[in-house]
C-alpha cells in the first residue's frame, strides 16, 4: 500500500468566522484549534498544515466558568532575579482580549515551525468589526458551538 499526501494547491482552505461571544474559552480553543490544524477535513496529515484559516469575532465577551476569572494567572518571566511578572484572567480580558485566547489556542497546537505557521493563520479581533471582508467567510455553525 502507498500512503497518498494532498497536493498543496488541492487543499481548498476556507476561511471561516467564528463569533465567540458567550461562549467558554478553553472549549472554545481546542475546536479553533482542530480547525486550524486541519483534523476536521478527511486530507490531514499530522506533518502537514492542512487546516483552514480562522477569524475570530467579540473574543471580548468570551464566557469563563469557575473563579478562573481571579484566580487563573498568565506569567511570564524576564530571566531576571524578581523579573517574574503574573497578570490575572480578568485584567488580560480586559486590556488585551485577544491574547487569553491565543495563548490557549497556542498551547494546543504542536511545537516547533509547523505550529507556528498553523497559528499564523488565526486572526482575533475583540469587537465585531475585522478586516476580512473580502475573503468570503463562512460560519463555522457545524465545527463550533
Amino acid at each position: 500500500m502507498t500512503t497518498t499526501l494532498p497536493a498543496y494547491n488541492r487543499l481548498g482552505r476556507q476561511w471561516l468566522l467564528i463569533d465567540a461571544k458567550d461562549q467558554v474559552l478553553g472549549r472554545l480553543a481546542s475546536r479553533i484549534a482542530l480547525i486550524l490544524r486541519g483534523k476536521h477535513k478527511a486530507t490531514f496529515t499530522p506533518f502537514l498544515d492542512t487546516g483552514d484559516f480562522v477569524v475570530v469575532i467579540n473574543a471580548a465577551k468570551v464566557a469563563v466558568t469557575g473563579k478562573k476569572i481571579s484566580q487563573k494567572l498568565y506569567q511570564r518571566y524576564s530571566g531576571y532575579p524578581g523579573g517574574r511578572k503574573a497578570q490575572p484572567l480578568g485584567d488580560v480580558l480586559k486590556t488585551h482580549p485577544d491574547r487569553a485566547l491565543r495563548q490557549a489556542v497556542k498551547g494546543m497546537m504542536p511545537d516547533g515551525p509547523l505550529g507556528r505557521r498553523m497559528l499564523g493563520k488565526l486572526n482575533i479581533y475583540a469587537g465585531a468589526d475585522h478586516p476580512h471582508r473580502a475573503q468570503r467567510l463562512q460560519p463555522a455553525n457545524g465545527l463550533v458551538g
